[in-house]
């Protein structure tokens, strides 16, 4: 998404530089208790209070590890946290539960420097063995906990599982003390550490997985049956804590972690109420109902200032596209088919039209900020008779696709899903296309449905976890039978093997050069989806809400936010 001015700092591509083989690097901790401590200092009203905020979705589950949406790891992200995570309004890593880092000179060996006296919230001490539990519990997935629908972030960024399968990132972890934790790679990796900032691999309670049986997770039909620890018991380090769910009622709560670590959270309670419909969100917020929202209507902005809101909205740092499955229909494995497609959407119209002000055209799969973005990829202006030559050069002319777009949810990309499936349907007839609608509740089918390749096109996006070419291009089409299935493509293993390369090159000048090179293969010879619009995301809250600190990640934590008395 884009965004518009900016409440945080904006993404450069000289922003952050790895290193992944020469030397040992070593990453000092930084005072998150003088950060936090500014952060106080800096907002107002007072200490403790309830904050109630609307959310756009129901999360699917609350064991992050399981999860891939936003709306899981909106609350998740509260009550967990990483060995490493990212600055307040930034991208950049951070230390978080590891104080330091530093690794081998060939990148495959990471030592881990841990914080002492933590505790997760049921008693159980943090320490190297709990580190090394949890990367076990990850890489041991077996049945549906290898299924990409649930291990996406793992699968996407680790690769297989211990029973070696497929090729693995993760080796192996060491504990030879309380303090120190030593994580095995199998090859370097560009993103390494930074994916331990991802929800996903949050550290949690090894005594609770235990006890509440977390792996225990059921395929059933089409959807999946959690246990007991996903649905009410998740137990992190962080400065909240799980307390309920009203599914019924679409209500979580959130306590302050009175124990926590670090600096407490100014709040005793933290409520999401889950409100999927926009104009609700709004207007529960002019009520008093609720203290804040995100993704508001564009053209409500103003309004909601001239109220005394305040509005935020966050640096663009995501993309929406038009996912395009080759499994189960042919014809989507015509380069000339899926070329038509991108010629017959108009997405200059698109922008102006359902998207907010700062929002952009995508030309590829990621903004311009992130490296490796190449200047000078194939285009696609609207134009709906080069796609019906198209579809004739293909000898396919009348093509009927299977085309699913989201109810219930906002995405920070994708504000409006019925209004842009609208306009792109409405588009894809005019060139020629038979448009068959399938809408389904984001977290009732959709998701596992596209995860699960069982759509032909479909409305999703991404925003960005952090700043490298390979959590955009790497987590779409580093694993050939994913939701796009290139499997189906002769391209699509060389694709991903080319993304692996370009992941584990060490030198930068050599990986940006790589991306640029992919960058205009997959707009000219392999086109695997339909790159829309990079959208600027806003977030809302009352005038008694002081301390929240946007973050370009759209990961928002309200441990430093306070409300002041109605």
């Amino acid at each position: 998404m884009s965004r518009a001015p900016s409440a945080g700092p904006r993404r450069g591509s000289s922003t952050r530089r790895r290193v992944v083989t020469a030397g040992v690097a070593i990453v000092a901790a930084t005072s998150l208790a003088a950060c936090a401590q500014s952060q106080r200092e800096a907002g107002g009203g007072g200490e403790g209070g309830t904050l109630t905020f609307g959310a756009a979705g129901a999360p699917d589950l609350f064991d992050p590890f399981y999860a891939s949406d936003g709306e899981t790891f909106r609350v998740t992200r509260q009550i967990m946290e990483g060995l490493v995570g990212f600055k307040p309004g930034s991208s950049d890593v951070q230390p978080e539960l590891a104080e330091s880092w530093e690794h081998s000179p060939d990148g495959k060996t990471w030592t881990f420097k841990l914080r002492q006296g933590v505790k997760f919230h049921d008693g159980t001490d943090f320490n190297g063995e709990a580190v090394c539990k949890n990367f076990q519990r990850m890489f041991s997935q077996t049945g549906a906990g290898q299924n990409n629908a649930l291990s996406y972030y793992w699968i996407e960024n680790f690769g297989g599982f211990a029973d070696g399968k497929t090729p693995s990132l993760y080796q192996a972890c060491d504990a030879p003390d309380a303090a120190t934790a030593v994580v095995h790679l199998t090859r370097a990796s560009s993103k390494f550490p930074d994916i331990l900032g991802l929800p996903s691999f949050s550290m949690q309670s090894p005594t609770a997985m235990d006890q509440y049986q977390a792996n225990n997770v059921q395929a059933q039909g089409d959807s999946f049956v959690y246990p007991e620890y996903a649905k009410a018991h998740p137990t992190g380090t962080g400065p909240f804590k799980f307390a309920s769910y009203d599914e019924s009622n679409g209500t979580i709560k959130l306590a302050r972690n009175e124990e926590y670590w670090g600096e407490k959270a100014k709040l005793n309670e933290l409520i999401f109420r889950i409100i999927p419909d926009e104009t609700v969100r709004k207007q529960e917020l002019e009520s008093g109902a609720i203290d804040g929202y995100d993704y508001p209507n564009a053209a409500d902005l103003k309004a909601l200032r001239d109220a005394g809101n305040n509005v935020q909205v966050r640096d663009p740092f995501n993309i929406m596209y038009l996912g395009i499955t080759q499994k189960n229909n042919p014809a989507l494995q015509n380069l000339k088919v899926r070329q038509a497609l991108a010629y017959a959407v108009d997405r200059e119209t698109l922008v102006k039209s359902n998207m907010p002000e700062g929002a952009s055209v995508a030309t590829q799969f990621y903004p311009k900020t992130v490296d490796g973005y190449a200047e000078d990829v194939q285009q696609y202006p609207h134009d709906p008779a080069k796609a019906k030559q198209l579809l004739a050069e293909a000898g396919m002319p009348n093509v009927t696709l299977n085309f699913y777009w989201p109810t219930e949810v906002t995405r920070p990309y994708m504000p409006d899903p019925q209004g842009i499936y609208n306009a792109l349907a409405e588009d894809l007839r005019e060139a020629g296309f038979t448009i068959n609608p399938v809408s389904k509740p984001w977290n009732g089918g959709y998701i596992d449905d596209v995860d699960n390749a069982k759509a032909d096109i479909f409305l999703l996006g991404w925003t960005g976890d952090y700043n490298t070419p390979d959590n955009f291009i790497g987590t779409f089409f580093g694993t050939p039978t994913n939701r796009f299935y290139t499997a189906a493509s002769p391209w699509g293993e060389e694709l991903a093997a080319q993304l692996k390369a370009a992941d584990g090159e060490p030198d930068e000048a050599k990986r940006n050069q790589m991306y640029q090179d992919m960058n205009r293969k997959l707009m000219s010879e392999y086109l695997p989806a339909v790159p829309l619009s990079h959208s600027p995301p806003a977030i809302v809250t009352s005038p008694r809400v002081h301390g929240l600190q946007t973050s370009p990640l759209t990961a928002e934590e309200f441990a430093s936010v306070s409300v002041s008395e109605k």
